[in-house]
């Protein structure tokens, strides 16, 4: 796996709107892979506060915990992400 795709899926796992599923629909890896990437790549400290906040329920990391209302993975204002750089509008 690329830096680029590594960093995008550690960005995604710390947003708190895009779920687990979302990230195995773009990038073709499971929950438990992304935690083995978050827990490679970051600090144990990060990690530690990463995993406290996915469990803490201010998460919507996982879809059938999330509100029926939400259909997107992002939200609607958010600018287009191509390779690490914000895009203009």
């Amino acid at each position: 796996m690329e830096a680029k795709d590594i960093d995008r899926i550690i960005e995604m796992a710390w947003e708190d709107r895009t779920p687990f599923e979302a990230i195995e629909i773009q990038f073709g890896i499971s929950e438990s892979q992304v935690i083995a990437i978050m827990r490679k790549e970051l600090k144990r400290s990060s990690f530690n506060l990463w995993r406290a906040r996915v469990h803490s329920g201010v998460s919507q990391k996982h879809s059938k915990k999330r509100n029926p209302e939400i259909s997107r993975f992002k939200c609607a204002l958010q600018r287009t992400i191509s390779m690490n750089k914000i895009s203009k509008r």
